[in-house]
């Protein structure tokens, strides 16, 4: 990105933070949507942390996600997902990047909705396979069809994650343009709640 892109970014991302104020922005979607990579530009961008929920889980635990789901199941580490959740909320503004399945758990969704402000990246089955395929690290797709699998989630999970408050499209485009739009959706939203006061 060349100095005047670099500039007109980081405007952007100080009109967003000014709508985000103090709350945390929270990324949702499914893996491979690219919460990670667009989440820490988006938090760069309005110069504010950036955190993964999955690492802070890894780093209390002192185990790997794929190791937390052999160990324990999914039930134990759905509940450990949603107390970091819960501690990590309290520290806005950031930038939180969340694990698929966070945003399933109702409690889990009600809590981002009080204190955070939820964006969605969407992505198509197609776009996910992709970027998923070659990694060995996602423990819900380490299954004899790992793309039906995607497919399912995707069909379970994609009315759930509708309830965010912003929803972006992930695509094949540059990463630049998707943190543009994340920034713009952010600002638009504050534009609109401010109007209904």
């Amino acid at each position: 990105m060349n100095n005047s892109a670099a500039a007109i970014m980081r405007d952007r991302g100080q009109a967003a933070l000014g709508s985000l104020g103090t709350r945390t922005l929270v990324f949702v979607g499914l893996m491979g949507a690219g919460k990670s990579v667009i989440g820490k530009m988006a938090a760069a961008a309005m110069a504010i942390p950036f955190v993964d929920s999955d690492h802070e889980i890894e780093t209390v635990s002192r185990m790997s996600i794929a190791d937390l789901f052999e160990r324990y199941g999914e039930g134990e580490f759905r509940a450990l997902e949603q107390r970091v959740i819960r501690r990590l909320l309290k520290d806005g503004p950031m930038v939180l990047s969340t694990g698929g399945g966070a945003f399933v758990s109702d409690e889990t969704r009600a809590m981002i909705k009080r204190r955070g402000l939820s964006l969605w990246l969407r992505a198509d089955l197609e776009v996910l396979w992709e970027r998923v395929r070659r990694r060995g690290h996602r423990p819900l797709l380490k299954t004899d069809n790992p793309k039906a699998t995607l497919a399912a989630l995707l069909e379970a999970r994609y009315p759930i994650y509708a309830e965010a408050d912003l929803v972006v499209r992930s695509r094949d485009v540059s990463k630049e343009t998707i943190v543009g739009e994340v920034l713009d959706a952010i600002v638009e939203a504050g534009s609109s709640e401010g109007s209904k006061r």
